[in-house]
């Protein structure tokens, strides 16, 4: 309790100001954070801050915070980003070791938001390092879920979940033992296709996969929401960040995205986490943990909300999510070869080269070779699992250069 007062009613003057890294914090999760803390009265100080390849939102964020550095994975833009930050005391850096560089930068709290596989190596050294990790990347933990999870042990911190669904199953569970624990549910708003035929789906556009109803995402995220896809890669999340096994995590599909997770216990009892769809929502938990701050989120109204309905997922038109709870009963590193092949395919059909209903057909295509030739295996460390990600990703896009050939050939 004196840690909530001291977060809440200090006097800002007052206060030891929590240190944060925010790595991705150009992205979604990235601005929600910065808004955060922006309102936040010092709660919270930022060390550092990394993007991907836009210099000049970069820098507006490193100024807009008053972070110390600032680093851009694209090592292209490191003149920009320099000139953008001049006149300021806010060190400047680029490429992947100052990105580097900059997860390791003193901290109590890591925002691990860089999307796709990319967020894996330098989120795992700020957790090398032994921060307190605040995750929003899915790809660590489906990715390299095992080596990342002994890590966390070995260095005795812990790994705080920014996704909606487990934020609310973290809170859910609370410190119950798992052996009380029947059944994980993460729930799925269903995406722009939950009432979609079969040949509807199939057919559309990035445009259509891209309209969500209900979250502001980026658009790799989005277009896994829309198959169902996000759901399966979350699944997998949740069998590592709670080490509880496939057979115990079920999904149901909840088109208001007000319950956003539940845990059922071995007494009949059944305990959920709720609240409006605003990313702010999980985040300000995480920053603040395990204390809580008052933010501007948007407030749940269920009287507004009126119904809350859930319905079982069609695994028929979305096959997507059967073939990610496939892979997780798999084993084998087959996960990690997924996640790998996911990102290809969803990259081709964004730039049009394949169609939506393909994405999952290549996907469980890449999965079964990858078992057939002994490419998937458990992956024995991070490096291991990123070696199996490249070689995997290798192969995906041979094989749309070869489906790109014999396309123009036929036409």
């Amino acid at each position: 309790m004196e840690k909530v007062i001291e977060l809440r009613r200090a006097p800002a003057a007052e206060r030891e100001a929590r240190r944060v890294v925010i790595l991705g914090a150009t992205g979604s999760i990235g601005k929600s954070t910065a808004d955060i803390i922006s309102g936040a009265d010092g709660a919270f100080q930022v060390e550092a801050v990394a993007g991907g390849r836009d210099a000049q939102a970069l820098a507006r964020v490193a100024r807009e915070l008053g972070a110390k550095f600032a680093a851009l994975a694209d090592p292209s833009g490191y003149a920009e980003l320099k000139e953008a930050l001049a006149g300021t005391s806010i060190e400047a850096a680029a490429g992947g070791d100052a990105v580097v560089e900059a997860a390791l930068h003193p901290s109590d709290i890591v925002i691990g938001a860089i999307a796709g596989a990319a967020g894996v190596g330098p989120t795992f050294a700020a957790l090398s390092a032994g921060r307190t990790i605040a995750l929003a990347n899915k790809e660590c933990l489906v990715c390299a879920g095992a080596p990342f999870m002994r890590q966390a042990a070995a260095k005795g911190t812990r790994l705080l979940p920014v996704d909606s669904e487990h934020n609310a199953i973290f809170q859910a569970m609370g410190d119950a033992d798992l052996a009380t624990i029947e059944m994980i549910t993460l729930t799925a708003s269903g995406g722009p296709f939950r009432t979609w035929t079969s040949e509807a789906i199939a057919s559309a556009t990035p445009e259509q996969a891209l309209a969500h109803p209900n979250w502001s995402m980026g658009p790799k995220v989005t277009v896994d929401s829309a198959g169902l896809m996000n759901k399966g890669l979350e699944v997998i999340e949740a069998h590592y960040l709670f080490g509880i096994e496939a057979a115990r995590l079920d999904v149901l599909v909840h088109a208001q995205s007000v319950v956003h997770g539940l845990v059922a216990f071995t007494d009949g009892s059944v305990t959920a986490g709720l609240a409006a769809p605003d990313m702010k929502v999980p985040i300000a938990h995480c920053l603040s943990y395990p204390a809580r701050i008052a933010t501007a989120a948007r407030r749940l109204d269920l009287a507004a909300v009126g119904q809350l309905t859930f319905e079982r997922p069609d695994f028929v038109r979305f096959p997507a999510l059967r073939v990610a709870l496939e892979a997780l009963r798999a084993g084998h590193g087959l996960p990690t070869v997924l996640n790998a092949a996911n990102e290809i395919a969803v990259e081709a059909f964004l730039n049009r080269r394949i169609s939506f209903h393909e994405i999952a057909s290549m996907v469980e295509q890449a999965c079964d070779a990858a078992l057939a030739d002994g490419v998937a295996h458990e992956p024995e460390s991070v490096a291991d699992a990123l070696a199996m990600d490249q070689a995997v990703r290798e192969r995906a896009r041979a094989s749309l250069a070869r489906q790109d050939v014999s396309s123009a050939v036929r036409h």
